[in-house]
């Protein structure tokens, strides 16, 4: 415990050189380019602008009034549930204003009181439109689509029987393709591979006929019906089978109109919105489906999209210079219009936004594991921070976010002086504590909920960055 007091007061000697948290949120305003990034939190509090998961009430736009407002959306808290997401992109693309109300999943955490009166089972989504509640994804989508006016490019059922019958077709394919894709990825074999690839042709061959979008040239509730799975299916296929489905640009693939969707649905602000990365899904699926399991051949992807190491295993797929693709693993979100400087400082936004929560959260790492525990291992409610390293982490996280903006070099030595502070006058054991707790907030960005793909792999590398400054620190 003597290690906390001597530690702080030597990093408190040089707060000039780490610079406070409101002094590195001034910085980062002086770079911010676009109105997007200079009205971010005052959008996020009036529900206006570019759609963000951390939205609790969206209006889109000054025409829309809270007074107005029809729709209460209950979903996760973590923007892990894949049927949330299907309502999510359909309230969205429609421009439906709604409040959100999120809720934990039953595998991080516990659910309030108020909610089991509105939804006695507990499960989520839930939406209450004009009062009356629907308790399942497919029942709020149809609600939406019959009782909201779509927006310019939504392709409306509506009214429509021959597209209904269509949509009903393809609806039921989209079923087989996700019980094809639920027996093999939590059972495994060549049998149920292979019925998951004939499934998976017949959407190809599908979206060929009319594309890009299922049923043509406009988004569609079918669309919506398939995204959150197909997305899924694309990360845990290949993290826990070695079988791609969505391939970087320019790459060969045996389903090029899938592809092709993929394609046009990033082009959609709601499907930017709610889009996550493979690691998050790869870790947040197991917990919600009882397990998945590996074949053999997927060792090096599983390596890649935890960070550990490249395909090419030259470097730690999470380590400065990040290789496009992440190495070829996952396509980069080229979509987004953000250049490296603009991911950073998204990074650095989110950070400075919440520093105190997140310095603590991350001290969970050096900390004691919650009592009950949860099956996700990602996450732990009742975990106990170890407080010992608070200031110590906040200091290294404030170097990260100085490094983000201002590159790793300016940074070097100021890192490297904090991390002989941290050995010499904390110990080892205090070191392994500060990495530790480093190394626990890295791996559980989560994405979409706390920022964006190129955001977030900045996040992680230049945590790894630091992290590695520490140990050499100790050796």
């Amino acid at each position: 415990m003597a290690a906390k007091p001597r530690v702080e007061r030597i990093l408190s000697n040089n707060i000039e050189t780490l610079q406070s948290w409101s002094e590195i949120r001034t910085r980062l305003e002086t770079l911010m380019e676009t109105d997007e990034e200079r009205n971010f939190r005052k959008n996020l509090a009036k529900g206006y602008g570019i759609g963000s998961p951390l939205h609790k009430v969206r209006l889109y736009n000054e025409s829309n009034k809270e007074e107005d407002i029809r729709v209460t959306f209950y979903r996760d808290s973590a923007s892990w549930c894949p049927y949330c997401m299907k309502v999510w992109l359909m309230l969205e693309e429609k421009q439906i204003p709604y409040r959100v109300e999120k809720i934990n999943m039953r595998c991080y955490g516990d659910k309030p009181a108020s909610f089991f009166k509105i939804q006695p089972g507990g499960q989520i989504p839930v939406a209450i439109i004009d009062g009356r509640v629907y308790g399942q994804s497919n029942d709020i989508m149809y609600a939406l689509e019959e009782q909201f006016t779509p927006q310019q490019g939504y392709k409306s059922l509506s009214g429509r029987p021959e597209q209904q019958s269509q949509a009903r077709d393809l609806l039921r394919l989209e079923r087989e393709l996700f019980s094809g894709w639920m027996i093999w990825l939590t059972g495994g074999g060549a049998r149920s591979k292979r019925d998951f690839i004939e499934v998976l042709e017949r959407v190809e061959k599908s979206l060929s006929k009319t594309g890009p979008f299922f049923l043509g040239e406009s988004v569609s509730l079918v669309d919506f019906m398939y995204a959150s799975f197909l997305e899924r299916m694309a990360a845990s296929l290949l993290y826990f089978k070695g079988f791609f489905i969505r391939v970087p640009p320019g790459e060969q693939t045996d389903y090029p109109a899938v592809n092709k969707w993929f394609d046009a649905m990033e082009e959609l602000p709601s499907y930017q919105l709610s889009k996550s990365d493979y690691y998050t899904h790869c870790w947040d699926l197991p917990p919600q489906l009882g397990g998945c399991t590996y074949e053999a051949g997927c060792e090096p992807y599983e390596k890649a999209i935890n960070g550990e190491r490249s395909l090419d295993g030259t470097q730690g797929s999470w380590e400065l210079p990040l290789q496009p693709h992440n190495g070829g693993v996952e396509p980069d979100w080229t979509w987004t219009a953000v250049d490296e400087a603009m991911a950073k400082r998204e990074a650095v936004e989110r950070v400075t936004g919440n520093h105190e929560a997140i310095v603590r959260f991350a001290c969970r790492g050096a900390g004691k594991k919650g009592i009950p525990p949860v099956s996700a291992p990602l996450s732990d409610p009742n975990a106990v921070p170890n407080q010992v390293v608070e200031f110590a982490v906040d200091s290294c996280m404030r170097i990260v976010c100085r490094a983000l903006l201002e590159g790793t070099t300016a940074q070097q030595e100021c890192m490297s002086t904090i991390a002989q502070t941290i050995v010499a006058e904390g110990g080892d054991n205090f070191a392994s504590g500060v990495i530790d707790s480093l190394a626990y907030v890295r791996d559980r960005i989560g994405v979409p909920r706390d920022m964006k793909l190129p955001a977030a792999r900045q996040l992680r590398a230049h945590l790894n960055w630091a992290i590695k400054i520490i140990t050499d620190a100790k050796q």
